[in-house]
């Protein structure tokens, strides 16, 4: 089975190989979002795995939440548990060929489970489906890894790939990362140019 492919996502589901599902929202992101007032906001989640990220807004009264997955099996999931959840709203299929329009993309774990020589196609992708002066916020990873996926990074690295199509890039240590990624994340947010 060819790695990262939607088979190789879906097989992890499937055998719940899914080590990188914390079971609930990401505390950096919830804190960001704590603080966001506009709830009319048109927010994509790709890579959204179980989407606690996309409940957590919905319930927060946030109702332009889309939410995107290779895999079939964790949106199956998320729907069974998030019955009210606009139908329309949630996509099966590929981060390289969704169209839309967005105020806001939210990276938890997509940007470290793609091939390394996709990170110049995903930074460039994000910038297509942002509106002008929309934002990716969300988490990175500081750290390398031995092999992936999860595929870790720099802040330097992170850099040369959004640098030319963003402005006021922060690319920031954080502080409130759950115990067991404490000192190994970094919080980032930036604006389309």
């Amino acid at each position: 089975m060819e790695r990262l492919s939607k088979e190789f996502w879906s097989s992890r589901y499937q055998h719940n190989d899914t080590g990188w599902d914390i079971g609930e929202i990401s505390t950096p992101i919830k804190a960001y979002f704590d603080q966001v007032l506009d709830k009319e906001l048109k927010i994509l989640i790709p890579g959204c795995g179980n989407g606690y990220e996309a409940a957590y807004l919905f319930k927060a009264g946030f109702t332009n939440v889309t939410i995107l997955d290779f895999a079939q099996e964790p949106l199956t999931q998320f729907k069974a548990r998030n019955k009210s959840f606009p139908k329309p709203q949630i996509h099966q299929g590929d981060f390289f060929k969704h169209t839309g329009r967005y105020d806001l993309v939210v990276e938890q774990t997509l940007f470290c489970a793609i091939a390394p020589d996709l990170r110049q196609k995903y930074a460039d992708k994000v910038h297509e489906l942002l509106k002008p002066q929309g934002k990716l916020i969300g988490v990175l990873f500081n750290r390398e890894f031995e092999s992936g996926p999860p595929y870790g990074g720099t802040k330097q690295e992170y850099l040369s790939y959004f640098a030319n199509q963003f402005e006021q890039i922060t690319i920031e240590d954080c502080y409130n990362s759950i115990s067991p990624r404490k000192n190994s994340e970094f919080f980032i947010k930036m604006i389309k140019v």
